[in-house]
């Protein structure tokens, strides 16, 4: 057993989305009042905490397998580990009864607060676990442990009542609950005072925030009147939550950035249906004509899944015309694969080979790569007014060349010397060249 008194060093490695991200920067906080220190290397480490996500494909095996690495690495020193997050929840009854798996506690995506006294618990000797699912908790009162930089991500509302059959995201982090505006409002000027330019607004389902009368439009515009932030952008909406109010307000605010992800998931009706998205592929189309219309340049990006259980050559052609059609700036793009207990698991037979799920996902993905390029390359010639984010080094003729990483408006990386800027400006920039994935430019 490890020395209860000495015992105050925590590693955390995080998996999956942003919203993991977030949760952790909120756990290094809630640790850090209860005089624990977050390292940098699990070496140091007398805690290590894996925050799980349970929607990526195989997130599961690579958290068993790096618990047993973990335990190797430390070559008979002491160590405990906790397993946090959305596989603690969706997988609980198989990981308390893995005894292979060595663990010291649990906790899910709402517990996050009880993290002290299941530590405490578990050098007791006894595995501590809390998986409540809460219908209240929205951590508003916790503000996150931040890296500094140039964005911030904020929670503004957690879990989904949309119920997609392939989805464990509703019964990992339980319904949705959102924040009061002016307690988000409130973490955005603290943002914005730390030096932040940008803050990605985080939800499940992030366009359905509902506090009381004011919805996501309101919430967008409350969020933009701060000073010192530049820009905003949000993730991951539902495309049935893009009411006119909201489209509007992207489409008059210029710190609303022109750029909307709108999962399609697919293209065909009935496997919609079957996914439980609640809308046609007309209703898709429409609502992505509707975003054109009234935003000219408004930059777009999707989800799709290939693959659903029972899909047809003529269901995925579907999807791929609408790709075709829609010409997307960029897609992520899966393979269909079954996370336990979601209806699509308990229902549906995961019935279509791996090799025509393959060769469905290079088709879409050598579409995207053409689609992508054109619209690089229409911004050539162009001025765009970027924002700096990170410094780069990259190899060219067997030489190092220092750059910098920048992003428009409709979040296209463009590429410039290192001498352009430096991080959080703001620059004007001619684009030069492009790529499938990037835009190259010059400071103007």
């Amino acid at each position: 057993m490890i020395n209860t008194l000495t015992q105050k060093k925590i590693f955390i490695e995080t998996y999956g989305c942003q919203m993991n991200e977030y949760d952790t920067e909120l756990v290094k906080s809630i640790l850090t009042k209860e005089n624990y220190t977050i390292v940098k290397t699990e070496n140091e480490a007398d805690i290590i905490m894996l925050n799980t996500c349970a929607v990526r494909e195989n997130a599961h095996r690579k958290v068993y397998g790096r618990v047993h690495d973990i335990h190797h690495r430390r070559e008979g020193r002491p160590v405990m580990i906790g397993i946090l997050g959305c596989m603690a929840t969706n997988l609980r009854q198989e990981i308390f009864e893995n005894r292979k798996l060595k663990i010291d506690f649990i906790a899910g995506p709402d517990s996050y607060k009880r993290l002290p006294d299941l530590i405490r618990e578990a050098q007791g000797g006894e595995k501590a676990f809390d998986l409540t699912l809460s219908e209240f908790e929205t951590y508003s009162d916790i503000y996150p442990a931040r890296k500094d930089g140039i964005n911030a991500w904020i929670a503004v509302m957690r879990g989904c009542n949309n119920f997609c059959t392939f989805c464990v995201v509703p019964y990992t982090r339980g319904r949705e609950r959102s924040r009061e505006v002016e307690n988000i409002v409130e973490e955005v000027r603290q943002l914005a005072g730390e030096g932040f330019k940008q803050v990605t607004l985080l939800g499940q389902n992030v366009n359905s925030y509902r506090h009381e009368e004011h919805d996501f439009a309101h919430l967008l515009e409350e969020v933009a009147k701060v000073d010192g932030i530049e820009r905003v952008r949000f993730t991951s909406p539902h495309p049935k939550d893009f009411p006119d109010r909201v489209i509007d307000a992207i489409a008059s605010n210029p710190k609303l950035c022109n750029h909307l992800h709108v999962p399609m998931q697919s293209g065909n009706d009935r496997v919609l249906d079957m996914m439980n998205r609640t809308y046609t592929q007309k209703e898709y189309l429409d609502l992505i004509a509707k975003m054109r219309k009234k935003i000219p340049n408004v930059a777009l990006s999707t989800d799709v899944i290939v693959g659903f259980p029972t899909e047809t050559d003529a269901e995925f052609e579907d999807t791929y015309n609408v790709m075709k059609e829609v010409e997307f700036d960029s897609s992520f793009i899966f393979k269909y694969s079954e996370r336990k207990n979601t209806v699509a698991a308990k229902k549906f037979p995961d019935d279509v080979a791996e090799e025509i799920k393959t060769s469905r996902i290079v088709k879409l993905n050598d579409l995207q790569k053409i689609q992508s390029l054109k619209l690089n390359r229409a911004y050539i010639g162009t001025v765009e007014r970027v924002l700096v984010e990170a410094e780069t080094t990259a190899k060219s003729t067997g030489t190092l060349r220092e750059e910098i990483q920048t992003r428009t408006d409709t979040n296209k990386i463009v590429i410039l010397p290192a001498s352009s800027g430096k991080l959080g400006d703001f620059l004007n920039v001619r684009i030069t060249d492009a790529t499938t994935y990037v835009l190259k430019g010059e400071l103007i």
